[in-house]
């Protein structure tokens, strides 16, 4: 199954990074946020990859036109034109297909513009900004399972604040929050039929507003529970727990050696 990924946001929350180039281009451990992803369906045997990219998507283009030789033992010999020869490449064997889905396109509209290249097939579908460690072979046996048209990974946040139990105005207790606090919420990591594309208007249509409620009302969305790791990366904050996680041999999504 192809595996769509969603590239083409502005990343304002972490401008930090995201003035030079895409949020899913900012480096966790050295390499692309993006590259994690990719590495993650990969190690269950999903190698084929269309990325939706808008702002700066030539930053993700040159990445990936470099990433081959850059693995490589290369030898270049200037005595004959243009003769490179790769004697050894570590490089995956993956097949990436970059598409320019426009620069103030809304998530609906990016995946309607790469409806091409999805060969009219059932694909996953993620944010290119998020990590976790959902069984990916579970997920789409659930989704085969229930027969619908979506499948979302419901995923609990974490969060940064801790809660205040209260009677009143006397404060009885503060501890950190819990599972019980939070509701939740669709973590990316979906499963879509083709269908689904027909849900979806053009540019302007947010993925998350109008075709998920539509499919909603349809009885054709399920949520696929996932109780274990999860993290976006919205913020400085957040790159630098992953960058941490990651540093420290513990990061849950890394299944390849």
């Amino acid at each position: 199954m192809k595996v769509v990924i969603l590239a083409g946001g502005f990343g304002t929350r972490i401008s930090e990074e995201s003035h030079l180039r895409p949020k899913p281009m900012v480096e966790i451990g050295g390499m692309p946020i993006l590259w994690h992803i990719m590495k993650y369906y990969a190690s269950f045997g999903h190698c084929d990859f269309v990325v939706c990219a808008g702002y700066k998507q030539s930053v993700i283009k040159e990445w990936f036109a470099d990433y081959y030789i850059n693995h490589s033992d290369v030898t270049f010999d200037f005595s004959e034109r243009e003769n490179i020869t790769v004697h050894r490449s570590s490089s995956e064997s993956w097949r990436v297909t970059v598409v320019d889905t426009g620069l103030s396109t809304m998530t609906g509209g990016r995946i309607k513009r790469i409806r091409p290249y999805l060969d009219d097939a059932p694909f996953f579908l993620t944010y290119g900004d998020g990590v976790c460690n959902v069984d990916v072979a579970e997920l789409l046996r659930f989704h085969r399972a229930h027969g619908c048209l979506a499948t979302v990974t419901a995923v609990h946040p974490d969060s940064r604040f801790g809660v205040l139990d209260a009677t009143g105005d006397l404060v009885r207790a503060f501890r950190e929050k819990s599972e019980a606090d939070v509701d939740w919420i669709n973590g990316g990591f979906m499963v879509l039929e083709p269908g689904v594309i027909d849900c979806i208007e053009g540019d302007s249509t947010v993925f998350e507003h109008g075709p998920l409620e539509r499919l909603c009302e349809m009885g054709q969305l399920v949520a696929y529970r996932h109780r274990g790791f999860w993290q976006c990366m919205d913020t400085l904050r957040d790159k630098e727990k992953l960058e941490r996680l990651w540093a420290e041999g513990r990061a849950p999504w890394k299944r390849w050696q």
